[in-house]
C-alpha cells in the first residue's frame, strides 16, 4: 500500500495548472467559433482578456511552479 507524499502545494499548483489550461482551451474554442460564423467582433475583446487577465496569472502560475519544484527538490 502506497501512501500519498504529495504536498499541499504540488497539490494546488496541479489544480490551478488544470484549470488554467481549461481557461485557454475555452478561450480557443470562443476564438475558433467567433471566427468561423463571422463574429469578427468578439476577437478583439478576446485577445484584451488574453492580454490583461491570462497573462498575469501565467506569469503567476509559473513562479508558483518554481516555487513547488525548489520546495519539493530540497525535501
Amino acid at each position: 500500500m502506497t501512501t500519498n507524499k504529495d504536498t499541499i502545494l504540488f497539490r494546488l499548483v496541479g489544480q490551478l495548472i488544470k484549470y488554467f489550461l481549461l481557461m485557454l482551451f475555452g478561450f480557443a474554442i470562443a476564438y475558433v467559433l467567433s471566427t468561423a460564423l463571422g463574429a469578427l467582433q468578439i476577437i478583439p475583446l478576446l485577445i484584451a482578456v488574453l492580454k490583461m487577465v491570462f497573462l498575469p496569472l501565467g506569469i503567476i502560475l509559473i513562479c508558483l511552479i518554481t516555487i513547488m519544484v525548489i520546495l519539493e527538490s530540497l525535501r
